[in-house]
């Protein structure tokens, strides 16, 4: 991750880049008009359950297997082809992370580990632990350049650091920077995608700006593209400050669109219970 100077809060730095604090405050209302809605006082957990469908079938559909909401509602079988793989791996992704929250600020490597463990747990000797040297990364729809063991150990450890330390950071911003070093490295053997996915709806859940996990940011990225998503990748890579900023601001919209996703689900339960 590269910032721009030498701030002692380098996530609250990047705060200060230009358009991110509209990015945040559009993020903060379309979130609120969510929580705010009617239905959310009477069923608030289906709406959280629904979330987390839509946000594994989005995260899914990033990582090469786009399949139809129905059709990941109605399977059950997912350990035959690649993609069938990929979808099951994203549907316990999303079960897991609420699981994690309370470990995640003491040890949020630990939690990364937990994450792949539990997406790639047929993958063999390479699950639940970072590259090692000569490994790569089975990520095939990512095409940046692939950092080394040594890298990728040293920056996840700054990474790991941040988080612990906590700080002023917007929640959008702490996200962003998680989901964008974790796919930039690709530490893991395979599944980086669903896996940074996944870490970035836990920041979102656990600083509170998301605390019910209605507001699926992989819908999101998912109904922004395949090609949007690894543009903005590009910009959070280059380290520049436009481009980090265009990365935060395309991960602010992503919610703002899993924000919408769940007002709608809130509007079809509302006509149902009329």
């Amino acid at each position: 991750m590269s910032t721009t100077g030498a701030s002692a809060d380098p996530l609250a730095a990047l705060g200060s880049l230009p358009g991110v604090a509209d990015s945040v405050e559009s993020v903060r209302k379309a979130v609120d008009r969510v929580y705010g809605h009617r239905i959310m006082r009477r069923r608030s957990n289906a709406i959280t359950s629904e979330a987390a469908l839509r946000g594994a079938r989005g995260s899914a559909a990033l990582s090469g297997a786009d399949w139809a909401l129905e059709e990941v509602r109605r399977r059950t079988d997912f350990g035959v082809e690649e993609e069938d793989r990929t979808v099951g791996a994203a549907l316990r992704l999303t079960a897991e992370a609420g699981q994690l929250l309370s470990i995640w600020r003491q040890s949020p490597l630990r939690v990364l580990a937990r994450l792949h463990l539990v997406a790639a747990a047929d993958r063999g000797d390479a699950v639940g632990r970072p590259r090692q040297a000569g490994e790569t990364a089975d990520e095939p729809l990512v095409e940046l350049p692939l950092p080394d063991a040594d890298e990728v150990a040293g920056r996840l450890e700054g990474l790991s650091q941040l988080i612990i330390a906590g700080g002023s950071a917007p929640a959008l911003v702490t996200a962003a920077v998680v989901h964008g070093e974790l796919i930039a490295l690709r530490p893991f053997a395979s599944y980086n995608g669903l896996v940074a996915r996944a870490a970035e709806r836990i920041v979102l859940i656990g600083s509170g700006l998301d605390p019910k996990s209605i507001c699926p940011a992989e819908v999101g990225h998912a109904e922004l593209g395949r090609a949007a998503y690894l543009a903005a990748l590009d910009g959070y890579v280059s380290g520049t400050p436009d481009g980090m900023a265009a990365w935060i601001a395309h991960c602010g919209r992503a919610v703002e669109l899993g924000a919408r996703e769940s007002a709608a689900v809130c509007e079809a339960l509302q006509r149902g219970a009329a």
